[in-house]
């Protein structure tokens, strides 16, 4: 869940009416759901006898699971068909995301390469131009992989000399990828290509020969070199073999490819990791740069020198460099040292400079360094947002960036190093009217004290009386922060009169590792005590109340609303549970989840059990509670968590309130967790959760 360091937050538009909350007996009464067999399996762990009634369904291909994921689907959608406002919810979502839109441009031997998207497609391209401003040249389209539109189209490297385009190709959401390789000037594929896996990095060398990749496995991370025209299943081992599947690596190399790093991180929070260099164009050996360091450490690559961020007794992070001719650690070069008022977010060494991210009151700043480490200036931003990066090449003189905001949606500016100046270079055309709503910043103090900022949204003339129908969402986890974004559905919950509510949780990296530490292992309860606190701050102050709140979280964030459901269920009326952790005692036993126990723990370790057992949401549902409606929310394409946590938890709350609230799973058997989903597709699935909260809250578009 981790290698860059993001996350997402609010936006605005026009006010419409709204009435007093809906409730369950405003749409017919609740027809019982599906009867779920209960077959249950007893685990004894640390001598806790553990039942689990619903283990059969862990089984995603079983014909009993397909037979009651058919039946759940068919639930849910008798509920669909009359929840308000539906089709202007989906025609305005539609409207946000038919624009056109594209990525940073690449440029590899004089031409750029991006993805794009035109208002009319399902996908994105991907394309390469001979100047950057010029006309584009189609070189994969998913649109003519697939009928069903289910096939999404990434890049995954481009040659030095930008001849050779290695892209990857992604069903649904899943996080394996099919890769294929392609002549830029021909359009003709090579021959060549990698069987679907999960890969993490692949680089094509200097001379075009071939590639370095990364594949994951059962067995661990390994670093591969194949051969153009060679067998895939004789490619050489470079790397790896002594991992598990609990660490996981990637690669990169500099813009002459002259030499290979290797970054090994022991679990997803870069608590602990390794790195390693060879130098590939005289075939050297691999050679150690930190090892044994409980630190998080991630790169980046100029010519011959390597740039390293880290928090290595430094837990607001800062900038060492390296030459690649003695990186070893004993040689790294403090340049820029850690900021006690902000969190460096982000580095990127482009146009022979350094420009570094931090994360400062919320929101970013970039300031610019000489390749030494001496401060030159700051990024002109044009007003308090989010920079998700700085790319470009070292030997080049422009810069990209990405820069959005509550009222801005994600917009590209190119920066020409020669005059300084920023200009866009891609916005798209979403017509919002963000005057008629206010953006502020809030802090409140949770449980133990510890202040927590919170971002809201709001039309202008707001009225604290407590009937205003709020959106309350977070993460909390994984060294992800909070910052100002763009999302397509907020400015759709804003129009229907909603407000919406973005705390930046412990667990996050807003204010640098010591922020991440105190919501994980045994703390992470702190993170659900964070949110409750939100919550309760909102109703104190008038914001909203029980009646008009509706929570929302998804992966770890899912977790989030799981645990703070079953924790204090009179405090909302609504809850959006998507792609969530819910079995905690098990959740290390599939797809990624191995990864994951650096930041929970793991049950079976008898030092964790303990903590986990107390918060596990699948394990804390309890009968008689009056819980909130709440939709669970996945598919089969998610190879990151295991859609088992979902089809659980709605057959437990599904036999726990019975007929009395509604329980239910919205099932997506095309998609996932990760990559691009057809619009379409994405349009049905954010449109029916707002639709389920505009039924639950009395909004009525």
């Amino acid at each position: 869940m981790r290698q860059s360091k993001h996350s997402v937050a609010l936006i605005i538009v026009l006010a419409l009416s709204l009435s007093s909350p809906v409730t369950v007996s405003a749409m017919d009464s609740i027809v019982a759901p599906p009867a779920t067999d209960e077959r249950v399996v007893v685990d004894t762990l640390h001598g806790v006898a553990i039942e689990d009634p619903y283990r059969w369904l862990e089984d995603q291909n079983a014909p009993d699971t397909r037979a009651w994921i058919k039946a759940q689907n068919e639930y849910t959608q008798s509920f669909v068909a009359k929840f308000p406002g539906m089709n202007w919810i989906e025609n305005r979502l539609s409207q946000l995301q038919r624009v056109d839109k594209a990525e940073i441009p690449i440029e590899r031997g004089g031409k750029y390469f991006l993805r794009k998207r035109s208002a009319d497609q399902e996908q994105y391209l991907i394309c390469v131009r001979d100047a950057l401003n010029g006309a584009d040249k189609v070189l994969v389209d998913p649109h003519r992989l697939s009928e069903d539109l289910g096939l999404s189209a990434e890049i995954g490297d481009i040659s030095a000399d930008g001849k050779l385009l290695a892209y990857e190709i992604r069903k649904g959401g899943e996080d394996e990828t099919v890769i294929r390789f392609l002549d830029v000037e021909s359009g003709e594929h090579l021959q060549d290509s990698l069987p679907r896996a999960l890969y993490f990095g692949i680089s094509i060398n200097a001379d075009n020969s071939g590639f370095y990749y990364v594949r994951i496995d059962l067995d661990g991370g390994r670093v591969f070199y194949h051969r153009f025209g060679s067998d895939p299943a004789s490619d050489e081992l470079v790397f790896g073999g002594q991992y598990t599947p609990s660490e996981w690596m990637t690669i990169s190399q500099p813009e002459d490819r002259s030499y290979l790093l290797i970054r090994v991180s022991f679990g997803s929070s870069g608590d602990k990791c390794e790195m390693y260099v060879k130098d590939v164009l005289n075939d050297g050996p691999i050679v150690t740069m930190v090892k044994d360091v409980k630190a998080g450490f991630y790169d980046r690559l100029a010519d011959d020198r390597i740039y390293i961020m880290t928090n290595y007794q430094a837990p607001n992070w800062c900038l060492y460099a390296a030459e690649v001719a003695n990186p070893a650690m004993d040689n790294w070069r403090l340049i820029i040292p850690e900021r006690k008022d902000a969190v460096m977010d982000d580095c990127g060494a482009v146009a022979g400079k350094l420009f570094l991210t931090y994360l400062e009151n919320g929101g970013s700043e970039v300031r610019i360094f000489e390749a030494d480490g001496k401060y030159t200036g700051e990024l002109k931003l044009p007003a308090f947002g989010t920079v998700r990066r700085v790319a470009g090449n070292w030997e080049g003189d422009e810069a990209f960036y990405n820069y959005s905001s509550f009222n801005m949606p994600k917009t590209i500016y190119r920066l020409d190093i020669n005059t300084g100046d920023s200009e866009v270079w891609h916005r798209p055309e979403v017509s919002i009217d963000s005057d008629k709503f206010e953006i502020k910043q809030v802090w409140y103090n949770s449980k133990d004290g510890t202040k927590v900022p919170m971002w809201l949204a709001h039309k202008k003339d707001i009225v604290l009386d407590g009937s205003n129908p709020t959106y309350l969402t977070g993460y909390g986890g994984f060294n992800l922060g909070v910052t100002p974004s763009f999302r397509e559905t907020y400015p759709v919950w804003l129009e229907m009169g909603g407000l919406l509510a973005y705390p930046c949780l412990r667990g996050g990296n807003e204010f640098g590792e010591e922020w991440h530490r105190a919501a994980t292992f045994e703390n992470k309860q702190n993170t659900f005590d964070d949110f409750i606190a939100a919550a309760e701050w909102l109703i104190e102050n008038k914001y909203t109340s029980p009646e008009n709140l509706a929570i929302r979280g998804g992966s770890n964030g899912g977790l989030l609303v799981g645990a703070v459901m079953n924790q204090r269920p009179e405090l909302c009326q609504a809850v959006i549970c998507t792609y969530p952790l819910l079995d905690m005692l098990r959740y290390h036993k599939f797809l990624m989840g191995p990864y994951w126990v650096t930041e929970y723990g793991s049950a079976d370790n008898p030092d964790h059990f303990d903590f986990i057992y107390k918060y596990s949401p699948y394990h804390n549902v309890k009968k008689g509670i009056d819980y909130p409606a709440v939709m669970y929310v996945t598919g089969d394409c998610d190879t990151r968590v295991d859609p088992l946590h979902a089809r659980k938890m709605t057959a437990l709350m599904q036999t726990t309130v019975g007929s009395d609230i509604p329980v239910l799973l919205l099932y997506d058997t095309e998609a996932g967790h990760a990559g691009d989903v057809a619009v379409s597709r994405k349009v049905r699935e954010l449109g029916t959760q707002l639709g389920f909260l505009a039924w639950q809250l009395g909004l009525e578009p």
